[in-house]
This record gives C-alpha cells, sequence and structure tokens, in this order.
C-alpha cells in the first residue's frame, strides 16, 4: 500500500522530469523537492503561523514560569488556561509536521529507489513504473553523474554532507523563535536540537546516496525561502 500511493507516484514523477529535463538527474531531484514542498505548502504555513503565535505567548509563559515554577501542577494549568485564552492548541502545531513527515519520507525513498545502481535494484525499480506512461521505461538505468558525484553513491569528498548540515543548523537557527523559552529545560532542548539534527542529516548523508543530500540540501533552502516570504508577507500586513 505505501508503494502503492506514496512512492510509485514520486517514481514516476521523477522520471517524467528527468525525461523532460533532459535527463539530467539532478535537475529532475530538484524539481520534484521544489514540486512537493509546494503541495505541501498550506500545511508548512499552518505549522509556521502556529510556531510564531507560540512566539508571541513566550512572555506571558515565562511569566507563569517565574510564579509557578515550583508548582508543577499549577503552572501547567495555568499554562492551559492562557493557551485556551489565546486560541491555541499547543500540539495543533505539531499536526501539520506529521502529516508532512510521510510525504517527505515517500519523497527521498522515491529519490533513492531511482537511482538504482544494481540489477537488482534495476528489475526493482521497473515494477514501481507506469506502464500505462510511455516511454519512461527505456530511460533507465538513469544518468548519475554529476561533476565529481555519482548520484547514486555517497560523496567522497563529503562536500554535500557539510552543506547538508550547514542549511540544517541555518533552516532550525531561522525557524526557531528567538525569544528565549519559558523554561531552562525548554531552552537546552532547544539549543540541543539544532546541533544534534543537523548532525544526524550529515551522518545520514554521508552513508547514503549524493541524490539524496541533494534533496536535504534543496529542502533546507526551499524551507528558509518559505519562511522568509512568509514572515515578511506578515510584518506587511501587520503596518496595515
Amino acid at each position: 500500500m505505501w508503494e502503492l500511493l506514496v512512492i510509485n507516484p514520486m517514481v514516476n514523477l521523477l522520471l517524467v522530469f528527468y525525461n523532460l529535463l533532459g535527463q539530467q538527474t539532478i535537475l529532475a531531484v530538484a524539481a520534484l523537492t521544489i514540486l512537493v514542498r509546494l503541495a505541501i505548502l498550506p500545511l508548512t504555513l499552518r505549522q509556521q503561523q502556529a510556531s510564531q503565535r507560540m512566539q508571541k505567548l513566550q512572555p506571558e509563559l515565562q511569566k507563569l514560569q517565574k510564579k509557578h515554577g515550583k508548582d508543577r501542577e499549577k503552572l501547567a494549568q495555568e499554562q492551559m488556561k492562557l493557551y485556551q485564552e489565546a486560541g491555541i492548541n499547543p500540539v495543533g502545531g505539531c499536526l501539520p509536521l506529521f502529516i508532512q513527515l510521510p510525504v517527505m519520507i515517500g519523497l527521498y525513498q522515491g529519490i533513492i529507489r531511482v537511482l538504482a545502481n544494481s540489477p537488482l535494484d534495476l528489475l526493482r525499480l521497473s515494477q514501481n513504473i507506469y506502464a500505462f506512461i510511455p516511454g519512461l521505461t527505456e530511460l533507465i538505468p538513469l544518468q548519475s553523474t554529476f561533476l565529481w558525484l555519482d548520484l547514486g553513491q555517497p560523496d567522497p569528498y563529503y562536500v554535500l554532507p557539510i552543506l547538508v548540515v550547514v542549511t540544517s543548523w541555518l533552516s532550525q537557527k531561522i525557524l526557531t523563535p528567538a525569544t528565549p523559552a519559558a523554561d531552562d529545560r525548554t531552552a537546552a532542548m532547544t539549543k540541543q536540537m539544532q546541533v544534534t539534527m543537523p548532525l544526524m542529516f550529515g551522518l545520514i548523508s554521508v552513508s547514503y546516496a549524493s541524490g539524496l543530500s541533494i534533496y536535504f540540501i534543496i529542502s533546507n533552502l526551499v524551507t528558509m525561502v518559505q519562511f522568509l516570504l512568509i514572515r515578511q508577507r506578515n510584518g506587511k500586513e501587520s503596518k496595515s
């Protein structure tokens, strides 16, 4: 069911883009990544709007922390009351992220599937191709070389993993509210995540196909551009 609903559409879209864009795999990966990011843009907007609304509550949450810091039960009650008055569901901002995850996982699994580099992988790939779209089967195996890279293999010089770490860190830095967290534990956790998540993606990039690293980098860049455009639009709306 997962392959039927998620992997197959990603694989065939990637092959269509590959055919349309001069049989350049890196351009096909970039086009598919941007298309998927645009498709889930409404969910991204909801997630970022929820984050901004939570950011505005940070000063009030800090006051509650100072007032009821020793009484955890009272603090939780007052925080929930504040959320209710502001019309915010504290876990509501996570729902769009959970919906996005299967799509994004399917996207990079599709990229890995298309970058087949063994006879067994090619046989498996042929089972994902739609027979009703003419000419797709003839496209495989894809041209996977770009500059010094074989997109089906890890980057031997670690350039892409480094770019993955840098863009992931910048993306998290931009998306993380500048306002201090309501308590020290949350602040420490936030700082830890800003370091561990980019490093984790970097380690994945070291071990897996370079095409996956391209996906990570483009996705991070698109995320940053989306957020900056949304913040600019919201700033103009607040002034008007």
